[in-house]
């Protein structure tokens, strides 16, 4: 609710912190591209070191750019596992995880309060009340409300399997237009509704299958004809 006499409007500090959000995604984006195109090289003995450098580079952006919401950053660790081959899957993947857990902590860091006063000063009115009634409340207690202000048919279902449901929308194509697996990761830890033990077992599971079948099937792919 608005506090009575208080004009309704974006404030300058939210259209800021607006900006700055999408100044983050933009220039996220740009760079996953930028190192996307760095590490097509050719490798030769002569350029190992080099190699050895960009691999280290763009694992640790992967980690941070992968952690962002609606940043393609999945797409480096893709390109590496391609390029390389099976022997990098392994390291992609331990990555991966630290990324999905760090955006995973960084939303359940964020002050419920802090997002709440956010979407008031962006104008998001309604979003706020609806975040702000979950305050203070329990996982349990979350999921109950969830399920009574939810449509009946498929939501409570899908509260009840939430777990599952995010194991499969971390695999969803066109994941990205939900914030992509940092986006799903950051909003799990928000919610406040995801145990963080079976969390961490839920996205080592979730995120395996690509990296399993490299790993198994990397070589023989190579030697497909083009």
């Amino acid at each position: 609710m608005n506090t009575p006499g208080k004009p309704v409007g974006r404030s300058p500090a939210g259209l800021v912190k607006l900006s700055l959000l999408v100044g983050v995604i933009f220039a996220g984006n740009l760079l996953t591209s930028g190192i996307i195109d760095g590490i097509e090289m050719d490798i030769r003995p002569s350029n190992e070191p080099l190699l050895h450098q960009i691999i280290m580079i763009s694992m640790a952006a992967y980690i941070l750019l992968m952690a962002i919401p609606f940043v393609p950053g999945v797409e480096i660790g893709l390109a590496l596992m391609m390029i390389l081959g099976p022997k990098i899957v392994p390291l992609v993947y331990v990555c991966t995880l630290i990324s999905m857990y760090l955006a995973f902590f960084i939303g359940r860091l964020v002050p419920e309060k802090s997002i709440i006063n956010f979407l008031r000063e962006i104008r998001l009115v309604r979003a706020a009340a609806f975040l702000e009634s979950f305050s203070g409340l329990s996982a349990d207690q979350r999921l109950r409300r969830l399920s009574d202000r939810s449509p009946k048919r498929w939501v409570p279902w899908l509260l009840k399997h939430r777990y599952l449901t995010l194991m499969l929308a971390i695999n969803l194509p066109g994941n990205m237009i939900l914030g992509g697996g940092g986006g799903l990761a950051l909003i799990a830890g928000m919610s406040r509704i995801f145990a963080f033990n079976r969390y961490l077992l839920l996205v080592a599971i979730a995120i395996s299958p690509v990296p399993l079948v490299l790993l198994i099937f990397g070589d023989r792919f190579a030697e497909w004809p083009i």
